[in-house]
């Protein structure tokens, strides 16, 4: 049966082509977000760009936190088609949404909590809290939709469908800037605007999708889903064990970008504002990237199935090229108009000439990030999750200690500078496990 037409080609040309798409819809993802943080940047006042900053950031740690229902579906699924065992990809989707929609109610009993811990770590006005706490409460009601989205985007990532996990992240990012733009500039909701915004395109999208996914797997697979054979114990604990690593991972690395957060916090609602602007910058050229790690997931799995060493070693060879030197496209990019980009984002002079100040950093990081981004789908696709979890957890602790030491000195200036010396610190330790995924191959 040509099911899929499935390749392993690992070649430039073939990784480029299937990154095409996953380019348009990683693009698609921060312009959402470089979108919000216009609209509250042209509102006249720091507090609104600064409450969405805190609260983005929290929510981002969280959801974020749980990126393992993506990463973890890649490795499993790409390798268990290798195999050719559709039957078992079908019973792990399965297994994947029955634990997404548990951590999803738990998340949202602890909304109190998370409101609270929120109000307590960062320093702003009462204006300024309130604001988060509409945000935050809100937005949490999003994460059901969020979660299915993730193992949705994972499965067809892993079968190199990335035409339609593109759509899927096109329409989600599309209904989100066209709902928040709306209840913003029409009906002057300002943040809850946004937030309410970003709530109905997840839903809308994940509903839309699931249906689709269902009548895919029929067709294609040639297999209707049902809950057979799915609460098998030893099935839960290894798709638990390497979500929990990657989930350990994940949460460390979104602290370290809630940490830049906070930290921005301490040096006032200007600097915080600014460092909120700044990040879009650094998010779009990681979305950008990560086309390349995303499209090299499903081939890395499947060569990992496949024990194939040297198709294996071309993929890895030829991705890292890949991203590092679109890197330097994006950074060129920036250098030429990263002014304009910023008068548009934001119509307050003060916020304008700080970015301006800022932006050598915007234009380095992003070919030196470009090597742990690679590397970070490499590991993904090999279901090498306890190294992940460990070279991150170096990694961060790494950051943290240089941060609180150069932001001393250098202030906000400090603070990007620490920025750089983790993207660094996330490849040299990424670099070094590197060889234990090679021992797969003995």
């Amino acid at each position: 049966m040509n099911l899929l037409n499935y390749s392993a080609s690992n070649s430039k040309k073939k990784i480029f082509i299937l990154s095409i798409p996953v380019f348009f819809s990683n693009l698609a993802v921060p312009l959402a977000g470089i979108i919000d943080t216009g609209l509250m940047g042209n509102l006249g006042e720091a507090k609104f760009l600064a409450a969405t900053s805190i609260a983005v950031s929290v929510m981002t740690m969280i959801i974020w936190s749980f990126g393992f229902l993506r990463m973890g579906t890649v490795g499993i699924v790409s390798q268990l088609l290798a195999k050719s065992d559709y039957r078992e990809i079908v019973r792990t989707l399965l297994r994947s949404f029955i634990i997404a929609i548990v951590l999803a109610v738990v998340i949202i009993l602890f909304k109190p909590i998370l409101i609270n811990l929120t109000k307590d770590f960062f320093s702003t006005s009462i204006e300024t809290q309130e604001l988060i706490k509409t945000y935050i409460s809100v937005r949490l009601f999003s994460i059901p939709a969020e979660f299915t989205i993730y193992i949705l985007v994972g499965f067809y990532l892993a079968i190199q469908k990335t035409n339609i996990s593109s759509l899927l992240i096109i329409i989600l990012s599309t209904l989100n800037i066209v709902f928040s733009s709306f209840f913003v500039l029409s009906l002057k909701l300002d943040v809850f605007g946004v937030v309410l915004g970003t709530l109905i395109a997840n839903y809308i999208t994940a509903i839309i999708f699931t249906l689709f996914t269902y009548n895919f797997i029929i067709k294609k697979f040639e297999i209707i889903p049902k809950l057979e054979k799915l609460i098998i114990p030893s099935k839960f604990i290894k798709l638990f064990t390497i979500n929990f690593d990657i989930f350990l991972r994940t949460v460390t690395l979104t602290f370290s970008f809630l940490w830049v957060t906070y930290l921005g916090s301490k040096l006032g609602e200007d600097f915080l504002a600014v460092n909120a602007i700044l990040m879009q910058f650094i998010i779009l050229a990681a979305f950008f990237l990560d086309a390349y790690a995303f499209s090299t997931e499903g081939i890395i799995g499947f060569a990992v199935g496949k024990k194939n060493k040297k198709s294996f070693l071309l993929a890895v060879t030829n991705s890292i090229q890949l991203s590092f030197f679109t890197a330097l496209i994006i950074s060129i990019i920036y250098l030429i108009f990263f002014k304009q980009i910023i008068n548009i984002i934001t119509d307050v002079d003060v916020l304008r000439f700080i970015s301006y100040k800022h932006a050598i950093w915007i234009i380095i990081i992003p070919p030196v990030a470009s090597f742990c981004y690679q590397l970070d789908g490499i590991f993904i696709g090999a279901s090498q999750t306890q190294d992940m979890r460990n070279a991150m957890l170096i990694a961060v602790a790494s950051f943290v200690i240089t941060s609180i030491y150069l932001i001393k000195y250098f202030d906000n200036h400090g603070l990007w500078l620490s920025l750089l010396f983790f993207m660094l610190f996330r490849s040299l330790t990424l670099n070094y496990f590197f060889k234990n995924i090679v021992k797969k191959f003995k």
